[in-house]
C-alpha cells in the first residue's frame, strides 16, 4: 500500500481522536467529586472569580482547531465534514508536541460572519483559536475580526507558515554566507500565506516582489486585484517590475513557491543570482523538485514533503507558539511574538545546506519556543491581569 492507502485504512477506527478523563470514575465518590454534587463548588467558584475558568477546567490548555473546509491542504473547498480528518491531525500533533488539548470545530456556514460568531460563541471553552483551511481573503477578515475576544487566535496557515519560512531563511542565509538583508525574494502566490510571508520578509531583506497568476503585483496594476493585493503593491515591489515570474526571477536570490505544481522550471532557476535559494512549498507536488533545482544550480532547496531534506512544516511553529501564548496567560498573538518564535527555531539548529531547519521529531525546539514566545508577550504587556 503507498501512503494514501494506508493513511485511509489507518483512519477507519472512527478518526484519530478521543477524550481521557484527568480524574477517576470507579464509585460513588469520584462521581460525586467529578460530577454532581462535588461540580456545584467549582462553578460557583469561577462564577465569583472568573480568572479561575483558566485553572479549574479545560479552558487553560485547549485549542479550537476552526474551518469551514474552504481550502483544505492543496484539495480546495471540500466542505466542513472533508475538513474534519485534518483538524483532527492538528489537534494530535498539538497533544504531542506541546501537550495541548484541543478539538476539530468545523462549520457548515462558510461566510465570514458564521464563522466569525461561531468562534466568538465557543470561546468560553477555549484558551486560543486556531484557525485553519479558511480561504482568502476570507480568511483575513475572520482574524482580524476576533483579535479581541481575550483570548489569542491564530491563522496557522498565514502565521505559522511565516515563522517557520522566516527561520529557515535565516538559517538559509548563514549557509549561501550572505546578509540576510541583501536578498532579494520572489514570492509566488498571493494567497494567505505568501501575503504573511511577505509580511514578515519586508523589514529583514532587500526586496520582496510578490507574484500571482497574472504576474508581479506592482502598484497601479488593475488586473486580477483585490483590496489586500492593493495592499500589498504599495509596500513591495519598489522598482516596480512588470512580468511574469520569470521576468521577476531575473537576478533573484530566492524563489518562495506556495503556489502550484511545476510552477517554476529550471531555465527560471538559472536566470536567478549565483547559488539561489529555493523554497518550493506546493503540496504534495512542489513548484519544483529538488533534484531538479539543484542540477539547475540551486544551493538550498526546501520543500514541504517529508521524504526530502528541508522540510518547512507548519508542526515546527503553531504548538510551540500557542504552548507559549497559554503559559503565558496571552489575550493575543503578536507579530513580535510571531518574530520571537521565528527567531527561536531557527537557532535549534547548526545550519547546514541539508538542514536549515529542525525536523518535527527533533527534542527540544517546542520548549525553545514556547519559551521565547512567551517572553514576547510578557514583555509586550498582552497578558492577562493576574
Amino acid at each position: 500500500m503507498d501512503i494514501y492507502e494506508k493513511s485511509l485504512e489507518a483512519h477507519k477506527k472512527k478518526g484519530k481522536l478521543a477524550i481521557k478523563s484527568k480524574l477517576p470514575l470507579n464509585n460513588k465518590e469520584d462521581l460525586s467529586i467529578a460530577y454532581t454534587p462535588g461540580v456545584a463548588a467549582v462553578c460557583k467558584e469561577i462564577a465569583a472569580k472568573p480568572e479561575t475558568v483558566f485553572t479549574h477546567t479545560i479552558k487553560g490548555n485547549s485549542v479550537a482547531v476552526v474551518s469551514d473546509g474552504s481550502a483544505i491542504l492543496g484539495l480546495g473547498n471540500l466542505g466542513a465534514e472533508a475538513a474534519i480528518p485534518v483538524m483532527e491531525g492538528k489537534a494530535i500533533i498539538f497533544k504531542k508536541f506541546a501537550n495541548i488539548d484541543s478539538w476539530p470545530i468545523c462549520t457548515k456556514s462558510q461566510k465570514a460572519e458564521d464563522i466569525i460568531m461561531v468562534v466568538k460563541q465557543i470561546a468560553p471553552v477555549f484558551g486560543a483559536i486556531n484557525l485553519e483551511d479558511i480561504a482568502a481573503p476570507k480568511c483575513f477578515e475572520v482574524e482580524a475580526a476576533l483579535q479581541d475576544i481575550g483570548i489569542p487566535v491564530m491563522h496557522d496557515d498565514q502565521h505559522g507558515t511565516a515563522v517557520v519560512i522566516f527561520a529557515a531563511m535565516m538559517n538559509a542565509a548563514k549557509v549561501v554566507n550572505r546578509p540576510l538583508n541583501s536578498l532579494r525574494v520572489v514570492v509566488n502566490g498571493a494567497g494567505a500565506a505568501g501575503m504573511a510571508v511577505a509580511k514578515m520578509l519586508m523589514s529583514s531583506v532587500k526586496e520582496i516582489i510578490l507574484c500571482d497568476t497574472a504576474g508581479a503585483i506592482y502598484e497601479g496594476r488593475t488586473e486580477n486585484m483585490n483590496p489586500y493585493k492593493q495592499e500589498m503593491s504599495k509596500i513591495t515591489n519598489p522598482r516596480k517590475i512588470k512580468g511574469d515570474l520569470a521576468i521577476a526571477l531575473e537576478g533573484a536570490d530566492v524563489f518562495l513557491g506556495l503556489s502550484v505544481p511545476g510552477a517554476l522550471t529550471q531555465d527560471m532557476v538559472k536566470r536567478m543570482a549565483p547559488q539561489p535559494i529555493v523554497f518550493a512549498m506546493a503540496n504534495p507536488i512542489p513548484e519544483i523538485m529538488p533534484d531538479e533545482a539543484k542540477q539547475a544550480g540551486a544551493a538550498i532547496v526546501a520543500t514541504g514533503r517529508s521524504d526530502f531534506s528541508n522540510q518547512v512544516n507548519n508542526a515546527l511553529a503553531y504548538p510551540g507558539i500557542f504552548r507559549g501564548a497559554l503559559d503565558a496567560g496571552a489575550t493575543k498573538i503578536t507579530a513580535g511574538m510571531k518574530l520571537a518564535a521565528a527567531h527561536a527555531l531557527a537557532s535549534c539548529v547548526e545550519p547546514t545546506a541539508d538542514k536549515i531547519i529542525p525536523s518535527p521529531f527533533d527534542k527540544g525546539f517546542t520548549k525553545k519556543v514556547a519559551k521565547a514566545v512567551a517572553k514576547a508577550a510578557k514583555k509586550e504587556g498582552v497578558i492577562r491581569a493576574s
